[in-house]
């Protein structure tokens, strides 16, 4: 027997066929020869072969695969018996490919996120180290990114790793020999042995070398995405030099398309010294980098963390006054990746889920309810000799031929959804890497046979028991077999309605918990503000005097543009991000012990107008004068939450904070800064407590910096007469994140954002799908009661009578799923409690709003058929059977 006859039956057919036909022909001559007439030899002869079409049916059975053979023709049945009724048909595809679509892409996400191993050498030997507070009291927040004195201390010193690289932000402007148009581009600064730990090799020439990361350094690498944009995909650009802040640089090589660590918005890469002064590599503050780390074979995890955090300990003693950590925690880099997307995308999955099993349940309760209109076929075929598996196989068909349907649709939607997802969600780590392959196909076949056990088993059962036996001698409204399914449909009601609830109160605290984020008051005027930044190229703006006069001559343009209210510089704004702390110590304070937890606090840079221009209210002091703008007089500016948490009860107008100096600042060591005035808190981030902050005056505007103007209408239409004033002063400044206050607030919240959207969209989808159920199921009931609603109008019932009993019939289940899903959402929304803000887990407003929305939906999808129901002609109904 050979599997490729199956595929050939037509084939096999025509060649049976003409081997009966040769045996009819010889068996027609034989009889003629007997003497026979030709009528009779060919009715002799067609007597002795039989029916021709049984002949090769039995033949075929017994010469092919009975397994394929089943198989092929129960989907082919399945398929005539769904093409008759389309309706049914392509509502409950559309169901299913919504429902897998979802899955699908979900899952294309968090597959290549949290499951996909990281396309590195021996990713799991990969660990970032970051210092740890002990003496914070906290234990997993606690952590900090590293201050590059301590790496080069614990590269020299320990031996359980095989090697440590150290990685820093940075920005350039970009400009090249075309004189193209300059560029401000997202960079990164690695040290020389970064790629070569991760394993990366270079698409066109070389990694940095060893000589190359050294202050003073001109070498260059570009990510594939610059390459491809800004310089065609020429190759020949290795070796040649482009411009960054106005300096030559050499490209040495061009990093694969692959490559998106630790982001993908990383532009260009230079090695970690090359822009670094001697005081910030040896400087134990600034805590702005990140370790990366490959454990050395058959070294444990825990011995080589021990070794670095010996080392750690050590210089927390021998540097006391500086903000060094006194031990080291280490994670995962497929963990620290994915750590900002992990909780979010576990909902999403949840969610998905979900909403894949109400479709399942919505399926399955239209086949219960073709079921019933075909039980009297499956009883006859089951009195005449049909086997019980047979049925059930063949009902399984339907359900297999709308669920590969449904998956098949599902991929097609999915291919979208996954490009919108991954660029819609900010913070997803190695998005180059989310596409779908033969995993998620494979995972989608696998979601198509769960889909069609789900929807299609419990149905097949319910067509194919003992009680149709029941179908042949009683009729269909009252036989034993109707009530069952009845009460199975009214479960699988339940079931759905209980899961939409967990989702709709899901999405309700999630999306008011969004509402709350972004209606926080970060402290400062955010409507009618615009901002940009900038950054001075230190070889055109070479001493301070050049700094301090572009950023004085901006001011005072920009000041001067009709309709701006203020206009001041700093080096963040309110809600954009953490940015650095210092620990510090008050002059006039008793002297701290060393293994005591020191001071610390936010640090922020600010010009003059600052405050004013933000709308940062004074409470004590005074503000920064513009003198000290241009000269280092050490005076300092802190907020309300400093003079809480660490002057209480005392006037901390004239106390010195002892702070390390910066080493733009020139000064060396340790210096005292007075506090010259005190002003109100502002949110860092949204969603997060005020923290201690220290704004210091903006002395020579070195690095990024934020140009931040209040306008008296739309900020945007400020945005190029302000690029014009820049331009006119410095036409090859690139300028950069041209966005009103609102849009910096929002870019923060673009997680919090997308996920309450998702879990909403999901919410409403599987609504829709509980109140078809709700209406598909009393329309059942309804033509089910027919003839028992004719018997009671005949006795005199009214219309209203009616209309209530069908209406209670149907919000029975509601009202049942609603309470259970009530029940599961209490544990279930504990499991995402951090992901809100501002909203407890069961909130009285989402509960209330979810039960009247769940109501609300169960009476208009019930009142339909309850209408109808409540109108029928008695005589009508009496005749119907």
């Amino acid at each position: 027997m050979s599997w490729l006859r199956f595929f050939r039956r037509k084939r096999k057919d025509a060649e049976l066929q003409d081997e009966l036909d040769s045996f009819l022909s010889e068996e027609i001559a034989g009889n003629v020869a007997r003497g026979m007439s030709p009528g009779e030899a060919r009715r002799r002869a067609r007597v002795k072969l039989g029916n021709s079409q049984q002949v090769r049916e039995s033949l075929w059975m017994q010469n092919s695969p009975m397994p394929l053979t089943h198989l092929f023709r129960d989907l082919k049945y399945a398929f005539r018996t769904l093409r008759r009724t389309p309706g049914f048909s392509v509502i409950a595809i559309v169901v299913m490919a919504l429902c897998m679509g979802a899955a699908i892409s979900l899952f294309t996400i968090v597959r290549s996120v949290l499951l996909r191993p990281l396309p590195f050498r021996d990713p799991a030997r990969l660990v970032v180290v970051y210092e740890h507070r002990r003496a914070n009291g906290a234990a997993a927040d606690s952590r900090t990114q590293v201050a590059p004195a301590d790496f080069y201390d614990w590269r020299a010193k320990t031996h359980g790793f095989e090697d440590m690289a150290i990685i820093r932000y940075a920005g350039y402007n970009l400009t090249g020999e075309r004189n193209e148009l300059p560029e401000s581009v997202r960079a990164a600064t690695g040290s020389w042995n970064l790629f070569q730990l991760l394993g990366v090799k270079p698409a066109f020439g070389r990694a940095f070398s060893e000589q190359e990361d050294r202050p003073g350094s001109t070498a260059v690498m570009l990510s594939w995405s610059v390459f491809e944009r800004r310089f065609a995909g020429d190759p020949a650009i290795v070796g040649r030099q482009i411009h960054l802040d106005g300096r030559p640089a050499t490209v040495v090589g061009v990093l694969p398309s692959w490559f998106a660590y630790p982001d993908a918005g990383i532009q260009l890469w230079r090695p970690y010294q090359a822009d670094a002064t001697p005081e910030f590599l040896q400087h134990h503050d600034f805590h702005q980098s990140l370790v990366i780390a490959r454990l050395r074979p058959g070294v444990s995890l825990a011995s080589a963390l021990e070794e670095v955090g010996a080392v750690q300990y050590q210089l927390h003693l021998q540097y006391p006054h500086d903000p060094v950590a006194e031990d080291v925690v280490p994670r995962s880099l497929n963990e620290d990746l994915a750590g900002n997307v992990k909780k979010p995308l576990n909902l999403m999955m949840s969610a998905v889920g979900c909403m894949l099993l109400i479709g399942c349940l919505n399926v399955s309760n239209l086949l219960v309810a073709r079921g019933a209109a075909r039980q009297k076929e499956v009883a006859i075929r089951s009195a005449l000799g049909a086997r019980r598996g047979t049925l059930i196989r063949e009902q399984l068909a339907e359900s297999v031929l709308i669920c590969a349907a449904g998956c098949m649709g599902g991929i097609a939607l999915s291919v979208a959804a996954t490009r919108s997802l991954a660029h819609a969600w900010k913070d997803l780590p190695t998005a180059q890497g989310i596409y779908i392959d033969g995993t998620v196909i494979g995972f989608a076949c696998l979601l198509m046979i769960t889909a069609t056990l789900i929807a299609g088993l419990l149905p097949a059962l319910s067509t194919t028991g003992k009680a149709m036996m029941n179908a042949l001698q009683a009729s269909a409204r009252t036989g034993a077999s109707s009530v069952s399914r009845t009460v199975l449909r009214k479960t699988l009601l339940t079931t759905e309605i209980g899961i939409t609830v967990v989702l709709l109160v899901s999405a309700g605290l999630l999306l008011k918990s969004f509402l709350r984020l972004r209606s926080t008051d970060v402290g400062c005027i955010t409507q009618n503000m615009l901002t940009l930044s900038y950054s001075l190229p230190e070889k055109k703006y070479d001493t301070p005097e050049k700094r301090n006069a572009f950023n004085e001559a901006l001011l005072e343009r920009v000041r001067n543009i009709p309709g701006v209210h203020a206009a001041a510089l700093g080096n963040t704004l309110p809600g954009a991000g953490y940015w650095g702390d210092f620990i510090f110590t008050v002059k006039e304070h008793p002297p701290v012990n060393a293994s005591a937890n020191l001071p610390e606090a936010l640090t922020r840079w600010a010009d003059p107008g600052y405050f004013s221009a933000l709308g940062i209210p004074l409470v004590r002091g005074r503000f920064f004068t513009d003198d000290e703008r241009g000269d280092r007089s050490y005076k300092v500016i802190v907020n309300s939450q400093l003079v809480r948490k660490y002057f209480p009860g005392e006037d901390p107008i004239g106390r010195h904070l002892h702070v390390p100096a910066h080493p733009h600042d020139g000064a060396p060591g340790i210096v005292d800064y007075e506090i010259v005035g005190v002003v109100g808190d502002t949110l860092y981030q949204v969603g997060k407590e005020p923290k201690a902050a220290m704004y210091f005056p903006m002395l020579e505007g070195t690095g990024s910096q934020m140009l931040a103007v209040h306008t008296t209408s739309a900020p945007l239409q400020f945005s190029i007469p302000i690029q014009r004033q820049i331009a006119a002063l410095d036409p090859e400044l690139p300028v950069s994140d041209v966005r009103t206050m609102d849009e910096v607030i929002g870019a923060s919240l673009v997680n919090a954002s997308l996920s309450a959207r998702l879990v909403l969209i999901f919410a409403v989808l599987s609504l829709l799908l509980a109140a078809v159920g709700l209406y598909g199921v009393l329309s059942y009931l309804a033509t089910q009661r027919t003839t028992e609603l004719g018997i009671r109008m005949a006795l005199g019932a009214q219309r209203d009578q009616l209309l209530r009993l069908m209406l209670g019939d149907g919000m029975r289940p509601a009202l049942l799923g609603l309470g259970l899903g009530l029940a599961v959402s209490f544990v279930a929304t504990r499991l995402f409690e951090s992901m809100l803000f501002g909203t407890k887990p069961l909130d009285p407003v989402v509960i209330s709003c979810v039960v009247g929305t769940l109501f609300a939906v169960a009476v208009l999808a019930c009142l339909a058929p309850a209408w109808r129901a409540s109108r029928l002609d008695p005589m009508q109904a009496l005749r119907t059977d």
